[in-house]
C-alpha cells in the first residue's frame, strides 16, 4: 500500500504522515509498515545537533498511524481516522537515526465495536527499538 492508498485510510498528511508504505496486512493478525528516516526531517534538526536521534514520540505516533490504518480495515473501511484514547507500556530500547528504516508491526489485541486495543512493535534492522500498547476509537 503506497502513500496515496494510506491517505485514503487516515487523515494525516505531510509533514505529519509518518508511514511511508504498508508492506503487509492480514486481517485478524497484524499489519506491517515502514518509514524511512531522513536527516532532512525537521524533528532531527534540534534533537540533537551533531547526534540526531528521532524523538520517541514520533515512533509512537508512527505506530499509532499504522494502528489507525489497520483499524480502518478492521471496522469495515467506514471510519477514516481514530481517536487515540490510551498509550501504555511504551518502552524505547535503541535510538532511531537518519538512514534507518523504521518498521512498524501492529496487532489488534481485541475489539469491541469501533473501540480497538493494539499491541505495537517498532524495529530497525530486525532489532526491537520500541514497544507500546494503544487503545483507540475509530470515527
Amino acid at each position: 500500500m503506497d502513500t496515496e492508498a494510506i491517505q485514503k485510510c487516515i487523515p494525516h498528511r505531510y509533514p505529519f504522515l509518518l508511514v511511508d508504505r504498508v508492506t503487509s496486512m492480514s486481517p485478524g493478525d497484524k499489519i506491517v509498515a515502514y518509514r524511512n528516516i531522513s536527516i532532512s526531517e525537521s524533528a532531527l534538526q534540534g534533537h540533537f545537533p551533531g547526534d540526531p536521534v528521532l524523538p520517541g514520540v514520533f515512533i509512537i505516533e508512527g505506530l499509532a498511524q499504522t494502528a489507525a490504518i489497520f483499524g480502518y480495515y478492521a471496522t469495515g473501511c467506514v471510519y477514516k481516522g481514530c481517536l487515540l484514547s490510551d498509550v501504555s507500556e511504551a518502552r524505547f530500547r535503541k535510538p532511531v537515526r537518519p538512514g534507518d528504516r523504521l518498521v512498524y508491526e501492529v496487532k489488534i489485541e481485541r475489539q469491541r465495536g469501533h473501540f480497538l486495543w493494539f499491541d505495537a512493535l517498532a524495529l530497525v534492522d530486525g532489532e526491537k527499538v520500541a514497544t507500546a500498547k494503544f487503545s483507540a476509537l475509530m470515527r
